[in-house]
């Protein structure tokens, strides 16, 4: 949604904003405009919630200027048990007409950040990119567990919502507490008042949310690498919804909004959802892990890497060939990481959940290892064809 409005009136931005936004005058400067214009925009989305009447909440960013606004729009959500707030960064420029607003998703946004000389070059190139468009389906989202790589968390909730009705967090507890990025990005704090929620906005259309945290970093844009710290689990509800002990809502985002983490790799474990939210499980090869149980964070499962599953344990047999006819040459063990060289058609096989595939991997020392036993998030080559 492009929302443009010229604001001339103190009863028309009062209008807009509410008995709960900034007070106002005829002479409003711009920064008033600008954030009635975008709790016009919450307003507008608040509709289609299923959830009396979230509170816009409009936060402007420190390098807005008289032409140009960025920062965070978020729709706070009451504070109880299945409430979930939503949020989107926002872009801005204003000309005599008044400002032009668009938020995350919107192709608006796209053009708008393309060209704004108040976001940095990296910003211009991650969301100066219209993600509108359909793209093949690819499960490989190079994210590590958030937290240290060798620790055990608990599983303590397994997919459900964060705002919509999409099942696209997990919550985690132990360990340390201590939450980090689970790869580099930019990271932006959402809620007003620098507590609780931060996302950080990777490459490839992905992006990772954080909520509950405790002691976070205040950030607006800054580039994070790998494995920074971003604050502590906790039971922060800033920005509504709840919490019955310390942990960290982790969400997963593509193209701008909340997606499924089922079937998705983190830290090396492939979520699954069942019939209820919070419920489910993660798979590390044929390893499973209920809520309640220890997910050991093995790291980031690389793009032209693969994670042995012989759905039921065991090894996976390489083969000097993509068939069962060739010499058998080696093997690994169910979870093993293998580094894939290129793909071949061969052999059908089938996989976990009656998945069948005649794909096989070539690995470094040669031998070819049946995609029906191996995930890598895609059903078509990581690495492109063999010659």
């Amino acid at each position: 949604m492009r929302l443009r409005i010229a604001i001339a009136a103190s009863a028309v931005l009062t209008a807009l904003i509410g008995s709960a936004g900034v007070a106002a005058t005829a002479h409003a400067g711009p920064r008033s405009d600008l954030a009635a214009v975008v709790r016009q925009l919450l307003i507008t989305r608040s509709k289609a919630s299923p959830l009396p009447a979230p509170e816009p909440q409009v936060n402007i960013a420190g390098r807005t200027t008289s032409t140009w606004g960025f920062g965070t729009a978020v729709l706070v959500a009451p504070k109880v048990a299945g409430a979930y707030p939503e949020g989107w960064l926002f872009i801005a420029y204003r000309d005599r007409a008044g400002w032009t607003a668009a938020l995350e998703g919107e192709r608006a946004f796209a053009d708008l950040a393309s060209r704004s000389p108040i976001l940095s070059s990296e910003e211009r190139k991650v969301f100066g990119v219209d993600r509108t468009r359909a793209e093949a389906l690819d499960r490989r989202t190079g994210l590590r567990l958030p937290y240290a790589n060798g620790q055990t968390w608990t599983l303590t909730g397994g997919p459900h919502p964060m705002s919509t009705s999409v099942r696209s967090s997990i919550d985690l507890s132990g360990g340390d507490g201590k939450v980090l990025s689970a790869r580099a990005g930019l990271a932006y704090t959402m809620c007003s008042s620098n507590k609780g929620w931060i996302r950080v906005v990777h490459d490839r259309g992905w992006a990772t949310d954080y909520y509950h945290l405790e002691g976070n970093l205040k950030v607006s844009g800054k580039r994070i690498g790998d494995g920074v710290f971003l604050g502590n689990i906790g039971n922060d509800v800033s920005c509504g919804g709840s919490s019955t002990g310390a942990h960290v809502h982790f969400s997963l985002r593509y193209k701008n909004k909340y997606v499924a983490i089922n079937g998705h790799a983190v830290g090396k474990w492939v979520i699954r959802q069942t019939a209820k939210s919070y419920e489910g499980y993660a798979l590390h090869g044929s390893e499973r892990a209920d809520v309640g149980d220890g997910l050991y964070n093995y790291g980031r499962l690389g793009f032209r890497q693969g994670i042995v599953d012989t759905d039921g344990g065991g090894s996976s047999i390489h083969r000097a060939g993509p068939g069962t006819s060739y010499a058998a040459v080696g093997e690994s063990a169910d979870g093993d990481t293998l580094d894939i060289v290129c793909s071949a058609r061969g052999e059908t096989h089938t996989g976990r959940d009656g998945v069948k595939t005649n794909l096989w991997s070539k690995l470094k020392d040669g031998s070819y290892v049946s995609d029906a036993f191996l995930w890598t998030g895609r059903s078509d080559p990581v690495n492109g064809w063999c010659p």
